[in-house]
């Protein structure tokens, strides 16, 4: 049972001190009779406030909302202000609280007015009514006894408090707030100061990354100006080379069809006889003749090609007798009693639309380079459904076992007149147009065209073709196997 220990009050009501405390526990309370008990009520709450180290600011906010609340309850029955200590609160929190019996209800513009202060809360009973005034405490290094020591230091000592002293201590705060405020003020108008330079930095780096922008854009658009005129002269440059090849090719064709037919003539055994020499020179003419006629064929079909200028007529293709034909190939081979020519045999094979004259043309291109540049062995023609695709297309497969492609020479095969160099090259004479001939009627049929080689091996070709007969489907990427011979 706490015991309860009364004194004189230092601004003259009575002060009391209870031992021990509880969870919220009084520190001390005070009667309320007269205005000076009023006054002395501001001292002890400003000094209180002091004492457990509330900023300047909230001692004069706590102690004008007691003074008030005091003011406004002066003269109810047994009117009496406790202080308080919760330690239970998260803060701990000084407690005051106004208790009085009876009387008029609080006005409501001082609990307003209190209530833009400090934290209150108002219970009217049917005698005994409250005003609970709550301050949280945030004084860091001070634990609960300690401040309740202070608080008890602070509430049991000091002189009577008169109006005029409150006047004074009231001057004081309002001189203290105005230093306050003038110095935040101060701190206001420098942090504008700091953040108006901070924007003029701002506003001249956004000024400068504009400008440099600008510049890089005026770059970008000069490069792409640039760039759009380099495409139209190559755009030019290979509508010139087209039409050139196609001038030259009809150019030639009709001189070399009559070098190769005079010969001929000459040649035939209704003409005079020739001497051995003659006919030896005749017959380099011939062979030069339809040499040249070769080429001028080859340069006219590229020139179509690469143009866009061939018609493609899709129709069903007997792969049989297609193969059939190209086993003849054989008999203009280099070597036909070292080279076997393996094709599909007789059996049923797949069903395919395409062009069938420019199919023969891709074939026979890559036959007759395969044998062309194979001493011994074999050259493998096979066909088959593609497996990474769909039903829709068809694989060819021409593989040999001849001298191969060195690899630092793989990415320059299919450029046009381009000849890997080599002992291989002798007695086998070329133009370097057939592999990308066939390449390029590959891709004009929707399919694709891939080499992969290696030196004193052999090459293996794959042409992939869709049917043309049915719905395209959607092509893999060939990726990295996109070599070129």
């Amino acid at each position: 049972m706490p015991t309860d220990t009364a004194e004189p009050g230092p601004r003259g009501g009575v002060l009391r001190h209870d031992h021990p405390p509880d969870a919220v526990g009084r520190v001390a309370s005070l009667g309320l009779t007269t205005p000076q008990d009023v006054f002395g009520l501001r001292r002890s709450a400003q000094q209180a406030a002091a004492a457990v180290a509330l900023d300047q600011q909230d001692q004069v906010r706590l102690a004008t909302a007691l003074s008030e609340l005091g003011r406004d309850r002066l003269g109810c029955r047994g009117l009496e202000v406790v202080f308080a200590l919760d330690t239970s609160a998260q803060p701990m929190a000084l407690v005051i609280t106004f208790v009085w019996i009876g009387g008029p209800p609080p006005a409501q513009d001082t609990l307003d007015l209190a209530a833009k202060l400090v934290r209150i809360e108002h219970e009217a009973g049917a005698t005994v009514s409250r005003i609970v005034v709550t301050q949280p405490l945030t004084a860091p290094g001070l634990t609960a006894a300690d401040v309740r020591a202070r608080l008890v230091k602070v509430l049991a000592g000091g002189a009577r408090s008169t109006e005029a002293d409150d006047l004074r201590a009231q001057t004081r705060d309002l001189v203290a707030a105005l230093e306050e405020t003038r110095a935040q003020r101060e701190e206001l108008l420098r942090l504008n100061e700091e953040l108006e330079e901070t924007n003029r930095g701002v506003l001249a780096l956004y000024s400068e990354l504009t400008q440099e922008l600008e510049t890089t854009n005026s770059g970008v658009l000069a490069l792409h100006s640039e760039l759009e005129d380099k495409r139209h002269q190559l755009l030019e440059a290979s509508e010139a080379k087209t039409r050139f090849w196609t001038n030259i090719s009809h150019e030639l064709r009709t001189p070399v069809n009559s070098v190769v037919a005079l010969s001929a003539l000459l040649l035939a055994p209704s003409s005079p006889p020739l001497t051995g020499e003659q006919r030896e020179q005749v017959d380099l003419i011939a062979s030069s003749g339809r040499t040249l006629l070769s080429l001028v064929n080859d340069l006219l079909d590229v020139a179509k090609a690469e143009a866009g200028h061939v018609d493609i007529h899709p129709q069903p293709v007997d792969l049989r007798l297609l193969f059939a034909h190209l086993g003849t190939l054989l008999l203009s081979s280099p070597n036909p009693d070292q080279v076997t020519l393996v094709t599909p045999g007789l059996e049923q094979q797949p069903s395919l639309v395409t062009d069938e004259t420019l199919l023969i043309r891709i074939l026979r291109n890559l036959l007759s380079n395969a044998l062309k540049f194979t001493e011994r062995g074999e050259v493998h023609l096979d066909v088959a459904v593609d497996p990474e695709l769909s039903q829709h297309a068809v694989l060819f497969t021409v593989t040999d076992t001849g001298v191969g492609i060195p690899a630092d020479e793989l990415g320059r095969v299919f450029e046009a007149f381009y000849q890997v160099r080599g002992p291989h090259q002798k007695g086998r004479p070329g133009t370097g147009l057939g592999l990308p001939y066939a390449r390029t009627l590959t891709e004009l049929l929707g399919g694709s065209l891939t080499l992969t080689s290696t030196a004193g091996v052999g090459t293996r070709v794959q042409v992939r073709l869709p049917d043309l007969g049915r719905e395209p489907a959607q092509e893999p990427d060939s990726g990295g196997s996109d070599h070129a011979r």
